[in-house]
């Protein structure tokens, strides 16, 4: 196996016997195969959209197919198998179509191939189609496909939350297509890909906003929210990940059941949807982010739902507790797939559940563009008189990579006349600080989850707006985490705005070549962190 796409590949340079996040290398070689017939298949589905055909099955497909090779989603061989095989009956499908109708019908490379009879033989097939048989490829060419194909990772996998709730947009199926099969185009050279991969971030900040309108449309603008980190005496669930309607569906069928129902990681923002707020045994948040699941999960006396990304291996303590929903899997557990939650619920009645009541802390969410928005005034008038020098967004994925402490230790030393603005799992650094407010603002504003980085986005171009400037001349510094490959989307969307100074960690990405960075750092001036104290000296003077 060899696989980079994540911060914690191993070495810093790639994992080739065992994923870093638990991959086996036989789900790798499957995730490989996998990825390449999709690029088959992007192929003919160009072809039939020339003709003037489309199929919503094949869209939906694609998508779901290259979410479940995202980092930490889905383990489980058995399903990958399942998956290419109904690829290949998807293309096959749109192939008698083009031939129906006339029309030319792409037959070589992975339009062409054919899943092997067993699974041991696809497995040889896998092999074959993973990085290193682009060996033979130019570093930087290479590079950039990689890059590309991560940031379609990224947009397929907030595509499929926003088709979840029922928005889409037929642009970003025909990008997802177009940018896959330029990946086998040996015409397209550096200049080409670098404008693919920017067009993979204006596409994926129109998948992000169709997600947030599916989110805001369905459950309502988040609201300033106080959130507890204590729990209460009764039966539990704990809802992992990041899907809002496998939480109302869970909400919805334990009601009335005496099971309180907790989040885990980046559910935190869901307490802030008036629409989730109206269940009054949905009750508040157990532990921080992902990567400490084996621990806290071991202690959690209830039932666990793994929505979406991101699973570990379940540890022997708790695994029999854990289900699985929608594209997370991990073979041998539970896997709910019709969102009929009785098993999950059943589990969650026969474990003890706490004891006690405990207060424990709280937290504040809700703080989405229009919550942040609605006192843009306050806020404008406060920078003006100088009570705000500075915002800084510190978000992005955490990890278990040393390195990540960096971010805590930032957010203890930014200034009392600053405020931070967060998302996504990054936060758990530093979340239940009490940094306290700036006039009634408070210093630490919770944006949501990493799919809410659309809000992130809509508030710094509204607050330049209102100070008539570009973004780059606000009073604003991004310093951002990532881990996966939802990360490398949203980081491509920054730099199709045109943001500049983005300080990223906790190290580079491993599949970004020397010259390609290069490009990153004289069109966009990309830097790494460096130290907490350092960067705020440069920032700040």
């Amino acid at each position: 196996m060899f696989c980079f796409q994540c911060e914690q590949t191993a070495k810093g340079q790639g994992c080739t016997k065992l994923g870093v996040c638990g991959k086996q290398p036989e789900v790798a070689a499957l995730q490989d195969l996998l990825i390449y017939e999709v690029k088959g298949l992007s192929q003919v589905a160009l072809a039939a959209r020339k003709a003037g055909i489309k199929d919503p099955d094949v869209d939906r497909f694609a998508c779901e197919a290259i979410f479940s090779t995202l980092t930490n989603v889905n383990f489980d061989p058995d399903r990958f198998e399942t998956m290419i095989r109904n690829g290949a009956r998807l293309r096959d499908g749109l192939k008698a179509r083009l031939k129906a109708a006339g029309a030319q019908v792409p037959e070589e490379g992975p339009a062409a191939f054919v899943p092997a009879a067993s699974r041991q033989e696809m497995l040889g097939q896998g092999e074959k189609a993973g990085i290193p048989s682009t060996d033979r490829l130019d570093a930087d060419i290479r590079s950039l496909r990689e890059l590309l194909v991560y940031g379609i990772k990224g947009l397929a996998a907030y595509a499929d939350h926003a088709r979840i709730l029922g928005q889409e947009d037929d642009a970003v199926y025909q990008f997802i297509y177009e940018g896959l099969a330029a990946t086998l185009d040996d015409r397209l050279g550096v200049n080409d890909l670098v404008g693919l991969a920017l067009k993979c971030g204006e596409i994926n900040l129109r998948a992000m906003e169709l997600l947030d309108f599916g989110n805001t449309g369905t459950y309502g603008h988040p609201v300033p929210t106080t959130v507890p980190l204590g729990h209460k005496k009764g039966k539990a669930m704990l809802v992992s990940g990041h899907d809002l309607k496998d939480l109302e569906e869970i909400l919805k069928q334990t009601a009335g059941k005496g099971i309180y129902v907790y989040t885990h990681g980046e559910m935190l923002p869901t307490h802030a949807y008036p629409k989730l707020k109206q269940y009054s045994h949905f009750y508040g948040h157990y532990g921080t982010a992902w990567q400490n699941q084996a621990r806290e999960f071991a202690q959690f006396p209830g039932a666990i739902v793994m929505t979406t990304n991101c699973i570990q291996k379940p540890q022997e303590s708790y695994k029999g507790n854990l289900f699985t929903t929608g594209l997370v899997g991990w073979p041998g557990r539970h896997h709910i797939a019709d969102k009929n939650f009785a098993p999950a619920i059943e589990k969650a009645l026969t474990l003890p559940g706490f004891a006690e009541d405990e207060e424990g802390k709280t937290v504040m969410v809700g703080f989405g563009r229009n919550a942040v928005l609605g006192v843009a005034g306050q806020v404008i008038e406060a920078v003006k008189n100088k009570s705000i020098r500075h915002f800084f967004l510190v978000g992005g994925c955490d990890g278990a990579k040393p390195g990540r402490n960096y971010y805590a230790q930032l957010v203890e030393q930014i200034p009392g006349d600053c405020v931070v603005l967060t998302l996504a799992c990054g936060k758990f650094r530093f979340f239940d600080q009490q940094l306290g407010d700036i006039g009634g603002i408070p210093r630490l504003l919770d944006i949501g989850q990493c799919n809410d980085a659309y809000s992130a986005v809509k508030i710094a171009t509204a607050l330049a707006e209102a100070f008539n400037c570009g973004v780059n001349d606000l009073p604003l510094s991004m310093i951002l985490s990532w881990y996966e490959q939802k990360a490398c989307a949203i980081l491509l969307s920054l730099l199709h705005l045109g943001i500049k100074d983005i300080r990223l960690g906790p190290s580079l990405p491993a599949f970004v070549s020397p010259n390609v960075l290069d490009v990153l750092v004289k069109n966009f001036n990309i830097m790494p962190i460096t130290t907490p104290e350092q960067d705020l000296q440069a920032i700040l003077g």
